[in-house]
């Protein structure tokens, strides 16, 4: 088993006619990925790599039978893609797209309230299923099929802690990466609520960045609800404040959102933090020691505290309401479908 993408995922590539988009699709065919078409609106009938492509997701998803949209568009394009994808009935978008407008991903975020679907990203690196499939851009090498749970804020550092995961012995269930954008489609306590209802994985690596506060609502949900062994890292501990690193929502603003701040609070919940990346595999292979009590076991057993429902503690408690990005929906309307064709992605 595994989280989010298995066996049975088919994937359809949004932008599959460009270059990056024709580059990653061959990756996931030689992954081993079922990609079963793609979009690009005006090139219907075309074929890139022997994927055949189609004008609309609407019309891909009704030939082929995909369940799962990776996205490679111009960020301009990238909002009216993941309308498309939904709209078609798609339970898992992915979007890779980065430098997507905040007042674009405002207005995604309220039109994906109350609809069946989950995206992951965007200004992602998107995730990976160890020999079963893999949905963007994550390098196959690295993995091995293993119980640990990988989910990250970052990219390229995701890609470092794997690496030393899998040259430690220690395999994976799934990699994901979130997205480090101040607004994205699934974040820490999604992941962590996942993962521990999965039977396959038995331990989780997470790794969090400065700016926002996802990391401590995951602390705060770890404490209350989650039983499997939990190992953090925190990047940026060197980062100055008020100055952006690298994603738009690592960035430390009215002291708020330092390294050291979530350091603490993972370590105030019981959770063994590392302070280097190569750290991380010795935590984790203690942490799965048989026998061994986690520090988060004995912290809950010191204070006499039992985990909370998984069902809505993640959203309902979250303190002060710093967690959820609540936002209300703008007044400019959706662009329909036909309009976004007429633009072409």
């Amino acid at each position: 088993m595994s989280v989010l993408i298995g066996r049975g995922t088919r994937v359809v590539v949004q932008g599959i006619t460009g270059r990056d988009g024709s580059f990653h699709t061959q990756g996931m065919l030689d992954y081993g990925t079922k990609v079963v078409a793609g979009v690009t609106p005006g090139k219907r009938g075309e074929r890139v790599h022997s994927v055949p492509v189609f004008d609309s997701v609407e019309e891909a998803v009704s030939k082929t039978g995909a369940n799962c949209s990776v996205i490679y568009v111009p960020a301009a394009l990238a909002q009216d893609a993941i309308y498309e994808a939904v709209d078609s009935g798609i339970p898992l978008v992915v979007c890779i797209s980065e430098g997507i407008p905040v007042r674009d991903m405002v207005e995604v975020a309220a039109y994906m309230r109350g609809r069946h679907a989950r995206l992951v990203g965007p200004n992602c690196p998107g995730l990976i299923s160890p020999g079963q499939s893999k949905v963007g851009i994550m390098p196959g090498s690295i993995v091995k099929p293993g119980k640990v749970g990988v989910v990250s804020r970052s990219g390229t550092l995701t890609y470092e802690v794997v690496w030393q995961l899998t040259r430690a012995g220690l395999g994976q269930s799934t990699c994901i990466g979130i997205g480090g954008d101040p607004i994205v489609g699934t974040r820490f306590a999604d992941m962590l609520a996942l993962y521990e209802q999965d039977p396959s994985t038995s331990a989780i690596v997470l790794i969090g960045e400065i700016g926002g506060s996802d990391e401590e609502d995951a602390a705060l949900l770890i404490k209350r609800s989650i039983t499997k062994p939990v190992v953090a890292f925190v990047a940026g501990q060197t980062a100055p404040p008020g100055k952006r690193m690298g994603h738009a929502g690592a960035i430390v603003s009215g002291g708020s959102g330092t390294a050291q701040e979530k350091m603490a609070r993972f370590q105030e919940a019981g959770i063994p933090v590392a302070k280097t990346p190569s750290e991380i595999p010795g935590l984790i292979a203690s942490a799965l020691k048989p026998g061994r009590k986690s520090k988060l076991t004995l912290l809950r057993s010191k204070r006499g505290s039992k985990p909370g429902r998984l069902a809505g503690s993640a959203k309902s408690k979250r303190r002060g309401g710093s967690a959820k990005r609540s936002v209300r929906t703008t007044s400019r309307k959706r662009p329909t479908a036909k309009a976004g064709r007429r633009r072409g992605r």
